[in-house]
This record gives C-alpha cells, sequence and structure tokens, in this order.
C-alpha cells in the first residue's frame, strides 16, 4: 500500500503491463463425453391415445383438439334427462296431488254434500263408501264454532256424542247388512255429512231465538232432514234394500240430540 499516495490512485494508475490473464480451460485429467439418445420410438404404446399420436396440422392445433377426446362419463344419464325430456318430462309430473295422498277428494266431498241437501238425489254407491273426514271435521267444527258463537261450548258433547254415536251405527249395520261390507270410517263419514242440517240449524241460532214453538218446529224439521239423508245415504252405500225406515228411527234420536243441544 505504500506504493499509492492516495485512495484513488490504484484506479488512476491502471493496471501494470506485466499482467497476463490466462482464458484456457483447466485440465481435468479426463476426457468428457456426452451421449446422445434416439427420441424416436418404433410403436405407439397400447394405452395411448391414437388422436393423440397424430402430429397438429397447424397454430395451436394440439394443444387442444376437440375431437380428441370423447365425454361418455354422463352418458347414461344425459341420455335418460333426453329421454325424460322427449317422454314424461318431469319427474314430478307422475306424482299424484297433494289432496290425493292426504285422502281428500273435493269432487266426493262436494257430491256428499249435495246428497246430504238432496235426500232425493242419487248418488254412486262407491262414493258413499269411501272413508272421507274431511267433511266431517269441517262440519263439527263449524257447529262448535257457533254454538261457541252463542255462548255455549260445548266441543266435548259433540265429540262424545258423535264417537258413541258412531260406534252404535257400526255395530247396527254390521247386524243388519248381508250383501256389502261395513267398514267404521264409511259409517262415521255418512254420519259426519248429515250432521249439516245441524250446522244450519246453529247458524240460524246465533240470528234468531229458536226456543219455544218456532224452535221446536225448526228443530224438527232439521232433525227429520238428517235421519232423511243418513237412511238413504245408508240404504245406498250398503245395499239395504227396503231398509231405509228401519235405520231412519236411530238417525233421528241420534241427530235429536245435537238439536237439544242446539236449541238449550
Amino acid at each position: 500500500m505504500s506504493q499509492f499516495g492516495g485512495p484513488n490512485d490504484f484506479y488512476a494508475s491502471g493496471p501494470s503491463a506485466d499482467a497476463s490473464y490466462n482464458f484456457d480451460m483447466p485440465e481435468f485429467g479426463q476426457e468428457l463425453n456426452f451421449q446422445s439418445f434416439d427420441n424416436t420410438q418404433p410403436s405407439v404404446p397400447p394405452n395411448y391415445d391414437a388422436t393423440y399420436a397424430q402430429p397438429p396440422a397447424q397454430g395451436l392445433g394440439g394443444f387442444y383438439d376437440p375431437t380428441a377426446y370423447t365425454d361418455t362419463s354422463f352418458g347414461q344419464d344425459k341420455s335418460g334427462k333426453q329421454g325424460g325430456a322427449g317422454g314424461t318430462g318431469n319427474e314430478f309430473d307422475d306424482e299424484p296431488p297433494l289432496l290425493e295422498e292426504l285422502g281428500i277428494n273435493p269432487n266426493h266431498i262436494f257430491q256428499k254434500t249435495l246428497a246430504v241437501l238432496n235426500p232425493l238425489r242419487g248418488t254412486d254407491q262407491q262414493i258413499l263408501q269411501d272413508t272421507d273426514m274431511a267433511g266431517p271435521l269441517v262440519f263439527c267444527l263449524t257447529l262448535g264454532g257457533f254454538l261457541l258463537l252463542s255462548g255455549k261450548v260445548t266441543f266435548s258433547y259433540i265429540y262424545g256424542i258423535g264417537v258413541m254415536g258412531c260406534i252404535f251405527f257400526y255395530c247396527l249395520l254390521s247386524l243388519m247388512v248381508i250383501r256389502a261390507q261395513v267398514t267404521f270410517g264409511a259409517v262415521a263419514s255418512v254420519l259426519g255429512y248429515c250432521l249439516l242440517p245441524m250446522v244450519v240449524l246453529s247458524g240460524i241460532n246465533i240470528l234468531i231465538t229458536i226456543q219455544g214453538t218456532l224452535g221446536l218446529i225448526v228443530s224438527g224439521i232439521s232433525i227429520f232432514w238428517c235421519a232423511i239423508s243418513a237412511s238413504k245415504l245408508f240404504a245406498t252405500a250398503f245395499s239395504m234394500d227396503h231398509q231405509q225406515l228401519l235405520i231412519a228411527y236411530p238417525c233421528a234420536v241420534l241427530y235429536g240430540g245435537f238439536a237439544l243441544i242446539t236449541i238449550y
């Protein structure tokens, strides 16, 4: 460091004339032999798709070829969907309506209601043998609601008289009917639908007081109406020829109890 006076003297002096540089590669004592490989294959492997073995025609065709791969994994599902679209359509189209699954048939309810309102009207036997409880339940709740508006809480009486009446008529009809099979559901359905005149009577009782002579007359008409309708429906449903009058008397007694609840 003594031969340079300042810090920049080394860079100002430049390289010395005796400096020599050797750029030759050193000898390692052995030769470097690089082996060459042949990338060409004599045949295509068996699991190789023949479509990809073909060289691309031009551009980037080799990177993406729409015809190189065929999607068959969902072929069955697609064929099923196409068949459904051309045939039945949605799978829920074959499902029955919700009311039918719940056992509620509006047409049968309407036909039974008309049969009660008009006892002389003919009704199909199959409709009367249907164990439909939607209409009777509505009529019982309506009767209890009208009596509640009149200041009478009689839901327990309606339930008790109704259940006891259904059991009594089921036993009675089982002894009287010979050519048909009596079911408890059909008996309860007929008795519940024939309660409609009592519902009308309880509705009238909200508007006017039907006690006294007027009450007896209106109640008598309602009881007669219920008895004739119930006996006619029982005779049609269970093929009870010439037995309508025999079953009409117990029906009148049963609906007479509902009339007493309504009036008093």
